[in-house]
């Protein structure tokens, strides 16, 4: 496992290209990749993890897919099942 150093929140917010204040406020939902930092009722503090902020928020990072060959709509949509609608 190699190292990730934990950063705050304005560079986390433009490495994602989203404000500051949208990031803290996705935080305090629990997106994954953010730590709290201080204890008590009020956190002042979040610092984030880049490769885990960017597998939360892209979906193609969470889960590749079975072979090379398929896409995304292959894997939601089944053919032997028809439409999802």
């Amino acid at each position: 496992m190699q190292f990730e150093p934990f950063v705050p929140a304005d560079i986390a917010a433009k490495h994602c290209g989203i404000s500051r204040r949208l990031l803290l406020a996705m935080a305090r939902r629990g997106i994954a990749g953010a730590y709290p930092i201080g204890c008590g009722d009020f956190r002042h503090r979040w610092v984030f993890r880049i490769s885990e902020l960017s597998a939360a928020i892209d979906p193609r990072l969470r889960r590749p897919p079975a072979n090379d060959n398929q896409t995304l709509h292959d894997l939601r949509y089944d053919r032997a099942k028809g439409s999802p609608r």
